[in-house]
């Protein structure tokens, strides 16, 4: 049995942190799941990452479905988390409930959304209906970017106040959890010892009850950004492109393949075969 939604609470009232991976397709998130991460979370950063947008926007729900059916048939324990892309829920609370309907029925356990108090009556319509949701402020990739591009929320009075109560409304709005992306770390701190909710940080310090990185940053396989917040655990990129560069040096050399890389057809058959092409 895979882990619940109240699993993850429970873990925040157990003082557990939290593991989350953000993760596209079936060969890396069964390796995630392997590895007891709590969360895999399919975001729409898939776009970049997986499709070669510049950003999210771009990211159809139809995408977002085929990446939550990849991972969801690779996870055996993991709770999985999908994004709701940009407009296929600021629009209407009718559209946000059926785009989280399609979600839920392409494998996930939850879906998350952007936004803070201005969400807050979508996300109870939501839950309202059974789909738990995960809350996401801080920067919003989806909506920040567009007029403040890639900044640290947080860092005075004023927005340090208003994060605070935007997570009071979305724990009052039923979230089960909110992802904290590149909040200063002593509001995160603050934010995650005043909801009774789990807060998971991107780039937001280590007082939230969990964290989240995108797997192929983990690994050191996609160079196109390099936050300040993620951690290598290895250079992949570096390694892959060696071992290409030898699969490619063995065919031209011809070492590749090898006898024990082909099939071969019974000898008496191959004998009978010549006599019949010799004829």
């Amino acid at each position: 049995m895979h882990k619940s939604v109240q699993d993850i609470i429970n873990m925040k009232k157990d003082e557990k942190k939290i593991s989350v991976i953000t993760s596209y397709d079936y060969s890396l998130a069964s390796l995630c799941d392997k590895a007891g991460i709590d969360i895999l979370l399919v975001g729409d950063s898939a776009g970049m990452v997986m499709l070669g947008y510049e950003n999210t926007i771009p990211v159809t729900m139809d995408q977002m479905c085929m990446f939550t059916e990849a991972v969801s048939r690779a996870r055996k324990n993991s709770l999985i988390v999908a994004d709701l892309p940009f407009m296929s829920y600021q629009a209407s609370i009718e559209e946000a409930i059926t785009n989280s309907g399609r979600l839920i029925k392409a494998g996930a356990d939850s879906v998350k959304l952007e936004g803070g108090t201005p969400m807050a009556e979508t996300i109870s319509a939501i839950v309202d209906i059974g789909i738990p949701v995960m809350g996401h402020i801080g920067l919003q990739p989806q909506t920040t970017v567009l007029t403040q591009g890639y900044k640290v929320q947080g860092r005075t009075k004023d927005t340090a106040l208003k994060l605070i109560n935007d997570a009071k409304e979305l724990e009052e709005a039923g979230v089960f959890s909110i992802a904290l992306e590149m909040v200063s770390h002593e509001i995160a701190e603050i934010i995650s010892q005043t909801i009774s909710v789990p807060t998971i940080g991107i780039g937001s310090g280590v007082g939230c009850n969990g964290q989240v990185l995108v797997v192929q940053d983990l690994l050191g396989m996609y160079d196109k950004l390099k936050p300040k917040f993620v951690r290598r655990y290895m250079n992949l990129s570096e390694d892959i492109v060696k071992a290409l560069e030898n699969y490619k040096n063995d065919i031209e050399l011809g070492i590749f393949p090898a006898q024990e890389n082909w099939f071969s057809m019974n000898d008496g058959e191959l004998k009978k075969l010549r006599e019949e092409i010799e004829r």
